[in-house]
C-alpha cells in the first residue's frame, strides 16, 4: 500500500503572481506567455487577494466592451478565492474541486503563504488517480444558459441557440 499523496506531491510550485493594480491587458499577456488560464493576485505583502482567469477577462471586460489599456485587475478578478493547503490529501482536494466545479486552486502553506497552484491536469499527470477523469467530466458538464439568445438584429448579427434542459443529453456525449 502506498502513502496518501498530498497536494505538495502534485502541485506546480512558484506560481507567477500579479498585483491588484496590474492591468487586465498585462494579465492576459502574462497568461499567454506562461500558457496558463489563471493567475493568483497578491498584495504587496504577498497575501492572496484574488484570482484572475481568462474567463474573468472575457466575461467582465471584453464581452461588455469595458476593456481599456489601464483597467486594473480589481475590476475583473474573483475576490473570494477558494484555496487548499499543500499538506492536504489529493483525494480530499479533488472531491472538493468536483463539488465546487473548479479546475484549479491556489495552494497555501500552513502560514497561509502562497506556495503554488494545483490543477486537475497536475493531478492527472502526477498520479494514477482514477477519479481525475470522472472529476473532469463532472466539472465540465455544460450548464443551461440563464439568458435568452442574442438578438439577431444586433450590431454584429450573431444569435446563440437557446439550450433547454432537455437538450443536455445531446450535448453531453458519452454520459447516460
Amino acid at each position: 500500500m502506498h502513502a496518501t499523496r498530498t497536494i505538495a506531491d502534485v502541485m506546480t510550485r512558484g506560481a507567477h503572481t500579479l498585483s491588484p493594480d496590474d492591468s487586465v491587458i498585462h494579465a492576459a499577456q502574462a497568461m499567454e506567455a506562461l500558457d496558463v488560464g489563471a493567475l493568483p493576485v497578491c498584495d504587496a505583502q504577498r497575501r492572496l487577494v484574488g484570482l484572475v482567469t481568462d474567463r474573468d477577462i472575457v466575461l467582465r471586460a471584453v464581452a461588455p466592451n469595458r476593456l481599456t489599456e489601464t483597467m486594473p485587475l480589481t475590476e475583473v478578478m474573483s475576490h473570494d478565492v477558494l484555496w487548499c493547503y499543500e499538506d492536504e490529501p489529493v483525494d480530499d482536494v479533488l472531491d472538493d474541486m468536483v463539488q465546487r466545479q473548479i479546475r484549479r486552486l491556489p495552494v497555501m502553506d500552513r502560514e497561509r503563504n502562497l506556495v503554488g497552484m494545483v490543477s486537475l491536469g497536475d493531478v492527472a499527470a502526477k498520479t494514477q488517480n482514477r477519479g481525475v477523469g470522472e472529476a473532469l467530466a463532472e466539472i465540465s458538464l455544460p450548464a443551461a444558459p440563464t439568458r435568452g439568445s442574442i438578438d439577431p438584429a444586433s450590431a454584429d448579427g450573431y444569435a446563440l441557440p437557446e439550450v433547454r434542459d432537455g437538450d443536455l443529453s445531446e450535448v453531453n456525449l458519452g454520459r447516460s
